[in-house]
């Protein structure tokens, strides 16, 4: 009786923590989600602080490399976050449940029965 009861708590714990992995994956993809948004939103914003400071200097479009800028920006918004997705995909890494092995454990416990 006693490694029935032990077999089913096993079970109930693997799958709460089961539950409890994939909602911390989530979390983190949203975390990153949300990260990337705020990067896209800042170069989009930085960008066009940029034009219109090099507007208002008297410099054109036609005079500079708008690919060149924009990759310049991008370069130096994309730093703090790719940190931060690195910390994130390391995280993720780390998330793993160990499934329990019902098998083994009744074998085990067979072994110590005949002994």
């Amino acid at each position: 009786m006693g490694q029935l009861v032990s077999d089913v708590t096993s079970i109930l714990n693997y799958r709460d923590s089961k539950k409890e992995a994939e909602s911390e994956r989530q979390k983190i993809l949203a975390d990153m989600a949300a990260d990337e948004k705020e990067k896209t939103n800042l170069v989009k914003k930085t960008l066009a602080t940029q034009r219109a400071k090099y507007g208002a200097s008297g410099v054109s479009n036609n005079s500079m490399s708008t690919g060149a800028v924009l990759k310049r920006l991008k370069a130096e918004t994309e730093e703090p976050f790719k940190e931060k997705r690195a910390d994130n995909v390391e995280k993720l890494k780390k998330i793993k449940v160990t499934k329990p092995n019902l098998l083994q454990s009744l074998l085990d416990k067979f072994d110590d029965l005949i002994g």
